[in-house]
């Protein structure tokens, strides 16, 4: 039970993820990784809006209520993005601004 329940999660994460990569897209944003992951964190998607990275942290919720997605990112958090986020500029070796972005998608 507890099995179909997590794999039933990571099925509601994957869609929440597309959507939000759908979404951006449509905003003139280019996909250039998803689920980039190391050592050190993952980071849901890698996009490029114009001359910036983009890193982007998706969250599902199931209201809009307690804050937002933007509070469900914990300093923790943050410092994890951060740090993926760094590993994955030493590894692509891209010479471009970055910013990190939340995208909330609420079922």
């Amino acid at each position: 039970m507890q099995k179909q329940l997590g794999n039933n999660s990571k099925l509601r994460g994957q869609a929440a993820e597309h959507a939000a990569c759908l979404f951006l897209q449509q905003q003139g944003l280019q996909l250039l990784c998803k689920n980039y992951r190391c050592r050190r964190g993952e980071i849901d998607l890698v996009m490029r809006d114009h001359e910036l990275l983009v890193f982007v942290e998706v969250r599902m919720r199931n209201h809009s209520g307690y804050g937002g997605a933007a509070a469900s990112v914990t300093k923790a958090k943050q410092r994890r993005l951060l740090c993926t986020a760094v590993e994955y500029l030493q590894t692509h070796k891209q010479r471009l601004g970055c910013r990190f972005d939340v995208v909330e998608v609420v079922q």
